[in-house]
């Protein structure tokens, strides 16, 4: 049986990849595509029911999984409409601060929800993998991340970026509150050893480019990811949607209870 999906901000780039995938995936139903107000003219699909209003959408699709990639704010007040309406939901956009985390996870006893700040396979492959590098090289490699993103991105360092650096830390024993260097300038002395830095690349239409340095003694490993196309992020998204429609509220999913 077919999955039934809402699409968030339909008409931007993420929505319009995952509105083209979902419309391609003989597993999934497109039944709304919402956007902002007075910015839904135009959405016409067969089948789905455009607006601008999510909680005048979601009565008319009642079960559907949302699926949004908009902004923090956004995504939170999507989340408590989700549990007035019962409609679960799959949450990719970056940038929620821990007070926004822990209202999705206030909401996710009521409705299921997903939340991951990257849906792609890669990535959630490295978070398994990178704890098991950390401890065999030991203290003596600093470790350093650069991510790269479009100009048009709002939040900085990416969520991508930020789940990656915690798990380094994590991996060591730190709190990565303590330890995260997100900007350098100026005289800023010798590098503590206890210090994870994420510098921020901005510009042109880059999708998203991660590369995590090991400095260590006469040598230092790279590892890089590069996602070439949205689509990588919008396939984990939909995938997830099929997912968590079969699964029950209680606790705020990720990728890993997806893997």
């Amino acid at each position: 049986m077919a999955t039934d999906v809402v699409i968030l901000g339909a008409k931007g780039r993420m929505g319009n990849t995952l509105v083209n995938m979902a419309l391609a995936d003989e597993e999934l139903n497109l039944v709304g595509a919402c956007e902002r107000k007075g910015n839904a003219e135009g959405i016409d699909y067969e089948g789905c029911t455009a607006s601008d209003c999510l909680e005048e959408l979601l009565p008319k699709v009642p079960g559907a999984v949302i699926v949004d990639f908009t902004a923090p704010e956004s995504s939170v007040a999507m989340a408590k409409i989700a549990v007035e309406h019962g409609n679960p939901a799959v949450i990719g956009t970056t940038g929620l601060d821990k007070a926004q985390q822990e209202q999705l996870a206030e909401a996710a006893k009521n409705v299921p929800l997903f939340w991951a700040p990257n849906m792609s396979v890669g990535v959630n492959t490295l978070l398994k993998v990178l704890p098991a590098l950390v401890q065999a090289l030991g203290p003596a490699y600093d470790m350093e991340m650069v991510e790269t993103h479009h100009k048009m991105k709002k939040d900085s360092p990416s969520g991508t970026a930020l789940k990656l650096a915690q798990c380094l830390a994590e991996a060591r024993g730190w709190d990565y509150d303590d330890v995260k260097k997100h900007c350098r300038d100026g005289i800023i002395g010798e590098r503590p050893q206890q210090e994870i830095g994420v510098q921020t690349l901005r510009g042109g239409d880059v999708v998203g480019d991660h590369t995590m340095y090991f400095f260590g003694p006469g040598e230092r490993i790279e590892i890089t990811h590069r996602a070439h196309s949205r689509e990588t992020f919008a396939s984990g998204a939909l995938r997830a949607a099929k997912w968590l429609a079969g699964q029950k509220p209680g606790r705020l999913y990720s990728m890993a209870d997806l893997f």
